[in-house]
């Protein structure tokens, strides 16, 4: 069964640290592009970071400087090392894959099920 496996997520204080992990199965082939998605409370899930398969990188201009995506292709795991947190970064987190699976032509989305990320002041 495809399956992204999300760890790393916790409470913490301002200006803490966290290091989310999404591992992913080998069945999604042909990957295009990867990234974290945050959904806070009563509001709508916005991406906060994207990786191309060639390695491009973009940010949500409210993590820049702060968070980073990685990956780990030996271990089919994606990384977002997120510095210097605020009570805003609180929310869920998912993880995000676009690509195939077994006989699958066409590139479709896959989600990870959340990590939940809480920030105190």
């Amino acid at each position: 069964q495809v399956q992204l496996v999300e760890s790393g997520g916790g409470l913490v204080q301002a200006g803490g640290s966290l290091n989310l992990s999404c591992a992913t199965s080998r069945s999604i082939v042909d990957i295009n592009t990867m990234g974290w998605y945050r959904q806070a409370p009563g509001k709508q899930r916005d991406w906060v970071a994207l990786m191309t398969s060639g390695g491009t990188t973009n940010y949500a201009d409210s993590v820049k400087g702060r968070f980073t995506i990685s990956r780990d292709n030996a271990k089919n795991t994606v990384y977002l090392q997120m510095n210097s947190l605020k009570p805003e970064d609180t929310g869920v987190y998912y993880c995000w894959i676009s690509g195939r699976v077994g006989i699958m032509r066409r590139s479709v989305d896959f989600w990870g099920q959340g990590t939940q990320v809480t920030v105190s002041s």
